[in-house]
């Protein structure tokens, strides 16, 4: 009898607390998330003329010259969501020695004059990093002007007014959402043709 009792509260216990914590708790917080934060609990998208065309916090490939381009991927085939992650090569390691360097070699070709950002020829930990940093947004104003047809100053401009400070005055560092700043870049200056 005590065993059978013992087996009802233990089925019964599970199938509560499955309720509580598999359903309710994860419809309020759901519910909460929609109502106090709808951008950031739907993926923090932008949209233009109605479409999405990206998140805030997903980076996405730009290979067009007249666009500022994110850190490089290693997440599936580039940019991929479904397998973010990192290479996992260390600092020794021949394949990421020598991606750096193809990365860096490439960099120069574009502006010989300037040291190459780090995280301009460096993929991060999760490979979709939306953001670089002021450094390698200021390594491709020449290159973007150029192909845009207008002064360097105007793009760093908006450079400037696109870059973050850091979060709460002293976290992290300073940094440069590159999808936004290319949707200024339309916006504001387009590619003439």
């Amino acid at each position: 009898m005590n065993v059978t009792r013992n087996l009802v509260v233990a089925v019964l216990m599970t199938i509560v607390t499955t309720l509580l914590v598999g359903v309710i708790y994860p419809l309020v917080v759901t519910g909460l998330a929609q109502l106090l934060f709808p951008d950031k609990a739907n993926g923090q998208l932008l949209e233009r003329d109605g479409k999405v065309v990206g998140s805030r916090i997903i980076g996405q490939g730009f290979s067009s010259p007249g666009y500022f381009r994110g850190r490089p991927s290693a997440a599936g085939t580039g940019y991929d969501a479904a397998n973010s992650g990192g290479t996992n090569l260390g600092p020794t390691n021949k394949k990421l020695v020598d991606a750096v360097a193809s990365n860096v070699a490439a960099a120069r070709k574009e502006n010989a004059s300037a040291p190459v950002p780090i995280d301009l020829v460096t993929s991060s930990a999760s490979g979709l990093d939306p953001h670089v940093s002021p450094a390698s947004a200021a390594f491709q104003v020449l290159r973007v002007a150029r192909e845009r047809g207008v002064a360097a100053a105007d793009i760093q401009r908006l450079v400037d007014k696109h870059t973050q400070g850091r979060q709460l005055g002293f976290l992290g560092e300073p940094v440069v959402n590159v999808l936004e700043l290319n949707l200024a870049l339309d916006a504001q200056i387009p590619i003439k043709r």
